[in-house]
Formats: C-alpha cells, sequence, structure tokens
C-alpha cells in the first residue's frame, strides 16, 4: 500500500510551498489539502502568468492529477467562487479534476464579522489575523455548531444556517463600537453555496485511502507553516490549525502509518506576517533590502512582510515537529545581492546560549547569536544547474544541511516552476 507524501511550510508560512507542489505534481496521482482556509496564499508563476491560489490545491494545473480539498480545510464560498471564476480562462475541467470533502467546514459571513469585531477589540494586542474568518469557523468546528459541506445539500440546510447566524448576531452584540451590515454579504455566500453544489463533493477519507490501496501516489500539501501551528508554533499569534505532518493525519484521514516522505520547505532567510515574535527580524537597510528583492508583501493580504536572517534553532524545531526527511530552500536569489550573509546559530536567553525554540518566545528577551558565512554577490535566477552555481552558494547549502542534519534537495532561484535546482548529494 502506498504512503502519502507530505509538504509544508517549516518557518512562518510564505515559503514557496504553491510553486514546489506545482514542480513535484507531474510525480503524483492527488494533491490533497489538508487544513487552513483562504488565508492561505499559494502563488505559481509559469508561462508569464502569476496565480495566487487561496483553497484549491497547487496542482490543479497539471492535466493529469486530481485535487481534493480535505476535510481538516476551511472553505470560504466566496472567496472559493472568485478562485473558480479566476481559473475559466484556462479551460480547466473543474468537475473532474477537483474534489470537495464533504466534511470541510463553511466559512460563513458572520464569521468573517465576528473576526474583525474580535481583532478591533484586542486593540494593541491583536494577533495580526487575515481577517478571513478562519479563527471563528475552527472555534465553531471544535464547539460543534459548525456547518459542513455535507450540510449544503440538507433540506433544511437554510434553517441551519439561520440558526447559526442568530448566535453569531449575539455574539456580535456584545462588542461596542463594532458595525456591520450582514445583509450586503450573503448574497455572494449564497451564490458560492450553488456553486459548491454543482462540483465534486465526496467522502474523501474514503477516497484518499481507497486511492493508496490502488496504489496511487498522493501528496498532501500544506498551509501556513509550522511555527503558525495552534500548538505548536509562537501562540497566541498562530493560526487556528495544525499546520505539521500530525495535521495531515486528521486533516485528510489517513492513519500515521501511511505518511512518507515529509518535504520541508523554507526561505534562505526568514519572514513574517502580522504580529508575533520574531527573532531575527532587521529593522535596518539589510531588512528593506530583503523586502525589495523578495517582493515581500502578503499574498492573501497585500502586507509588507517583516524581514531578517534565517533562524536555525526555530528550523531545526520544525524538521523534528514534522520529521523531515528533505528540504527545498526557496529565494536563495534574493541573497544575491549580499556581500555577506547572516546565519542565527543559538539565541541568548537570560545570559544562557541555547540552540533550542523555548516555550515562551513572545515575552521573553531573546537575543540572536549569528555566524557570518561569505555571500555570492552573483546573479543565479538564471542557472540551469545547481552544478553551475557559485562556491559561495553551494557553502551556504552545505553549511545549512550539516546544521540542519537533512538533505537540502531543491534549490530555487526564482518565482518561475523552471528557476528550480536539483540538488543531488
Amino acid at each position: 500500500m502506498n504512503k502519502v507524501d507530505v509538504l509544508l511550510g517549516l518557518q512562518w508560512g510564505d515559503e514557496g510551498k504553491g510553486k514546489i507542489v506545482d514542480v513535484r505534481t507531474p510525480k503524483y496521482d492527488i494533491i490533497a489539502r489538508f487544513q487552513g482556509g483562504p488565508n492561505a496564499g499559494h502563488t505559481l508563476e509559469f508561462d508569464g502568468i502569476k496565480h495566487v491560489l487561496h483553497t484549491i490545491p497547487s496542482g490543479i494545473f497539471r492535466e493529469n492529477t486530481l485535487n481534493v480539498i480535505g476535510n481538516g480545510v476551511v472553505i470560504d464560498p466566496v472567496i472559493f467562487k472568485e478562485e473558480i471564476d479566476a481559473l475559466k480562462p484556462f479551460n480547466i475541467a473543474i468537475k473532474d479534476r477537483l474534489l470537495i470533502s464533504k466534511k470541510a467546514h463553511l466559512i460563513l459571513p458572520s464569521h468573517q464579522l465576528l473576526d474583525a469585531a474580535s481583532e478591533q477589540a484586542k486593540g494593541k494586542e491583536k494577533i495580526g489575523s487575515t481577517l478571513k474568518g478562519i479563527g471563528p469557523t475552527y472555534m465553531d468546528k471544535t464547539g460543534r455548531n459548525g456547518l459542513r459541506i455535507g450540510d449544503i445539500f440538507a433540506d433544511n440546510f437554510r434553517e441551519k444556517y439561520d440558526k447559526l447566524v442568530a448566535k453569531h448576531v449575539g455574539i456580535l452584540d456584545h462588542y461596542d463600537n463594532f458595525s456591520y451590515n450582514l445583509e450586503t454579504l450573503e448574497p455572494a455566500f449564497f451564490e458560492g453555496i450553488e456553486l459548491l453544489k454543482s462540483l465534486t463533493i465526496i467522502e474523501s477519507e474514503k477516497y484518499i485511502n481507497d486511492a493508496l490501496k490502488e496504489g496511487k501516489s498522493i501528496l498532501a500539501e500544506g498551509a501556513q507553516g509550522t511555527l503558525l501551528d495552534i500548538d505548536f508554533g509562537s501562540y497566541p499569534f498562530v493560526t487556528s490549525s495544525n499546520t505539521v505532518t500530525a495535521g495531515t493525519c486528521t486533516g485528510l484521514g489517513v492513519a500515521p502509518t501511511r505518511i512518507g516522505n515529509v518535504l520541508g520547505i523554507f526561505k534562505a532567510y526568514c519572514t513574517r506576517v502580522g504580529s508575533g515574535p520574531f527573532p531575527t527580524e532587521l529593522f535596518d537597510e539589510d531588512g528593506e533590502k530583503l523586502r525589495k528583492a523578495g517582493a515581500e508583501f502578503g499574498a492573501t493580504t497585500g502586507r509588507p512582510r517583516r524581514c531578517g536572517w534565517i533562524d536555525l534553532p526555530a528550523l531545526r524545531y520544525a524538521i523534528m515537529i514534522n520529521g523531515a526527511t528533505e528540504l527545498s530552500m526557496m529565494k536563495s536569489d534574493v541573497l544575491d545581492s549580499f556581500n555577506t550573509i547572516k546565519i542565527c546559530t543559538h539565541y541568548k536567553i537570560n545570559g544562557k546560549k541555547v540552540d533550542y525554540l523555548p516555550f515562551d518566545i513572545v515575552d521573553q528577551e531573546i537575543e540572536p547569536i549569528y555566524e557570518e558565512i561569505e555571500g555570492w554577490n552573483t546573479d543565479t535566477s538564471q542557472l540551469n544547474s545547481y552544478s553551475d552555481a557559485p562556491t559561495e552558494l553551494k557553502n551556504y547549502v552545505d553549511y545549512l544541511e550539516q546544521q540542519l542534519g537533512v538533505q537540502i534537495s531543491t534549490v530555487s532561484v526564482g518565482p518561475d516552476r523552471t528557476q528550480t535546482l536539483t540538488h543531488d548529494n
């Protein structure tokens, strides 16, 4: 029986997962998203066109690949319809190529209002939510109030919807100075529901396991990043789902014994969107240089990303939690114009040197300890082979492999699917 390979982010999201899923898709029969929702922004670039996907798996552009939205995903029918509409010019057979779990939860317009009201009420304490209604939807899921894709076919769906919305309105009444107009949001929501009803809705856990028995190859696609995991991330500045390998089991209905290779994606430096701790964040010219060279603005929110040097204590932690078996280093071309590159190897906390991510990185003063290595100061975006890469870039890769104990099998030198170098040790 085949196993499910997993591809996920090892930092605070935005690592470049969409590109590597797209590059790897020809090796797989099925690409399956296992958690998160439209707070994800997976960017793919090929044939001179840039695509941003939020809910739909990144294998959708490959003709011979099926794409599954698993039970662990939360779906906003409005954003989902916009995504489908954006794919129309490409003549993709959506009904044949995209399958949606009956057990995936629905994001209601009132979930987004609750998200906005909660974030506004936090003031300076806000966590940097994408305001997509993700948190409130997962709260309803765990509170056993949620609506799922399978519910849209029920005769009393509207009754269920009205009941949940009434509960939300009751909560919204407790927020001072928060005004909203739910009625203007609902028509687009119900349009999206009608679209969903016309698509292929499945018992995804049975479908995935039957596919494995039939010898099909499956890649599970994660969203966000390990350091945003609800259990293992920089809590409370995290998302509301399990973004780690274990989330594949609960988000697709596969047993732990069915997990195969785990491909961890990381940037050659670090970024973060929104609030929360970021030990290696730069507030100087280097930080601004990284932001400009890397076009570091959120694919979902458009917000400028905070930038900093690579953080090995956090990366080691993410590799451990996920059981990463191979790594992909993304956006190494962003470092092309640096004479020297800094690598955070340890943290200094209360005068003590540590090489791991502690329980509290939110309120403790953390001083990064850096090593410097020579930069390559060369344009790498036109490289076709890793063997032709500058020695200094190879030295950076070797150093990271030595420190992390896992092979870096792919080095990305640009956004296009062709700008991907294979590195075999």
